[in-house]
């Protein structure tokens, strides 16, 4: 029997296929990095289970020559009574008696493990439970009725888990400023951190500041804007959002025009792995062509959506295509989805030619594309969606893709009514963050990606945007939390944490890199289990490695930290 694919296991195959490829490697390191660990724990045990199979062995001994000769007469009582069954073969005959055997024991072990009572628990159980309550119990406020000999009921015992702001004798509290001072101090007055730099320690729990250094002093952040553009976005858009790319056919023309949405993970690659497809859509398109009876069209695409420059203010580079509401593949001229490479000059036109290819596949002959604006009497044929905006903000802020940086800036600025260029989604971003109360004073905004050296943000911000992030009254900007590396397994720190100081895996962080400037933001659990933002800021670093080093060892310091004024 052939049993067809399941169509959910279908769509999401490749996703789970991507995720396997993505942490097989670092789960072999985490295995290797727990190994010690395992072996203390399976020696300091082995005596404790020594000792259990000794006490226990004697008792299973007397068990078993106690039913021993119950066994034995069941088994010479029921063993003619086979003999003379039929006998097809010596393995039935086998199987029979075993069975029977098998089954006698168990009956002798059940009776012996009784007496049970009407409603199935062992008698033995229940006299035990009721024991147990003689000793002690708790009594929650009313009168104990318990008898005078019998001892007074045991104190509640604090809650596992204690609610934000609570308190348990047993949790710890946060940091202290002077023992966080006393830790961190000297880490971040390394050379290697330049002659300037500024940060900042908060306790997500309570949003309160617990350790500062110029933290309302602007840097220049590089990538750690990313933090404030999906801040922005998520909160003007909501997690659910999805960008359309579509095509439309104007009546009576044969004008088809690919109208592009802003989706910046649009691709042309033949394993789409969830995102949205320019070859499903093509196969769509011709589909509702050819029912047309249209086998021939005039091909334009409208970019129309965003305004302004496409070409960033640093030029041509690899780290970012033109920005364009048409690209596929961000205009990558190889198969790479993430990282520096070259790019094409048009993103727009790259994809309209690549869009014609699949149209010509299925029989329907294109011109040249050029660029032109869909009508409103226009018919949409076909249309494909992105995923929601929460996976796409976590994409961005793993691998540090500016190219989703920069289209989720201007998609502010389209959904806050803005002018959809740099200057626009910058304002954009701006005008969300005040929006939601952060501290912004200081803050200057000329892009979503932070490729802009005129970027200025302070570690103030940056925590209290990763506090807003975890907030119980906005889970639409948990992605910000989710999406962020996690030290020696994803993204942007997936090299980084790998030397088994205990950082990897705990710390995650988003990183930031420009010639003489790093950063790096993010929430980590420390030694007392306190959930922690921070944020490091350095400029006029000399030595990019030396610096990502230094900033490392602050983050795995932090994680390491059991300054709670608990101990």
């Amino acid at each position: 029997m052939v049993v067809p694919e399941l169509r959910p296991w279908r769509a999401a195959r490749p996703q789970v296929a991507r995720v396997a490829r993505a942490v097989r490697p670092r789960l072999k390191r985490a295995a290797q990095s727990v190994k010690p660990q395992v072996t203390r724990v399976k020696q300091a045990v082995k005596p404790q289970v020594v000792r259990i199979n000794q006490a226990v062995k004697p008792r299973v001994t007397r068990l078993t020559d106690a039913v021993s000769p119950q066994v034995a007469r069941l088994v010479r009582t029921v063993s003619p009574r086979i003999a003379k069954l039929p006998r097809p073969d010596r393995t039935w005959r086998f199987t029979a008696v075993a069975t029977t055997a098998g089954m006698a024991l168990a009956a002798v072990v059940v009776t012996a493990a009784g007496p049970w009572d009407s409603s199935g628990q062992r008698t033995a159980e229940r006299d035990h439970a009721v024991a147990q309550e003689r000793s002690g119990g708790v009594d929650h406020g009313r009168i104990s009725d318990t008898s005078a000999k019998a001892p007074r009921p045991a104190p509640s015992a604090a809650s596992v888990l204690v609610a934000l702001g609570g308190s348990a004798s047993t949790v710890k509290s946060a940091p202290t400023g002077t023992a966080l001072a006393d830790v961190l101090n000297p880490l971040l007055d390394s050379a290697a951190l330049g002659t300037r730099h500024t940060a900042a320690v908060v306790d997500v729990s309570t949003g309160k500041r617990i350790y500062g250094v110029g933290a309302d002093d602007a840097l220049t952040p590089a990538s750690t804007t990313k933090i404030a553009t999906a801040v922005a976005a998520l909160s003007a858009m909501g997690a659910d959002h999805r960008f359309t790319t579509r095509t439309a056919l104007e009546p009576d023309t044969k004008e088809l025009v690919l109208v592009g949405g802003g989706d910046p993970t649009l691709t042309a690659h033949k394993d789409a792995e969830g995102w949205a497809s320019l070859r499903t859509l093509a196969d769509d398109t011709a589909a509702a062509l050819k029912k047309r009876g249209v086998r021939e069209v005039t091909l334009s695409y409208d970019t129309t959506l965003y305004a302004g420059s496409e070409l960033h203010p640093i030029g041509a580079n690899d780290n970012l295509a033109p920005v364009s509401a048409l690209t596929a593949d961000e205009g990558r001229t190889d198969d790479s989805s993430s990282g520096p490479v070259r790019r094409v000059t048009d993103p727009a036109t790259d994809a309209a030619k690549k869009f014609a290819g699949f149209l010509e596949e299925h029989g329907i002959r294109t011109t040249s594309p050029g660029p032109s604006k869909a009508t409103g009497r226009a018919d949409t044929l076909a249309s494909v969606s992105s995923p929601p905006l929460s996976d796409i903000v976590e994409r961005m802020l793993t691998n540090s893709d500016n190219d989703i940086a920069e289209a989720l800036a201007r998609q502010t600025a389209v959904a806050t009514g803005r002018r959809a260029d740099f200057n626009g989604g910058a304002a954009a971003i701006a005008a969300q963050l005040t929006k939601l109360q952060l501290p912004v004073k200081g803050a200057v905004f000329n892009d979503g990606s932070g490729l802009n050296r005129d970027d200025r943000l302070t570690a103030d911000l940056l925590t209290a945007l990763l506090v807003k992030a975890g907030a119980p009254a906005h889970p639409e900007l948990r992605p910000v939390l989710t999406g962020l590396p996690i030290a020696a397994f994803t993204g942007t720190l997936t090299t980084r944490y790998t030397d088994a100081t205990g950082a990897a895996g705990v710390v995650r962080a988003k990183t930031g890199t420009l010639t003489g400037v790093n950063t790096l933001a993010g929430t980590v659990v420390d030694k007392d289990g306190q959930l922690l933002a921070f944020a490091f800021l350095a400029s006029d670093t000399t030595n990019t490695l030396e610096a990502q080093a230094a900033l490392d060892h602050t983050a795995t310091a932090l994680a390491a930290c059991g300054c709670s004024q608990d101990r």
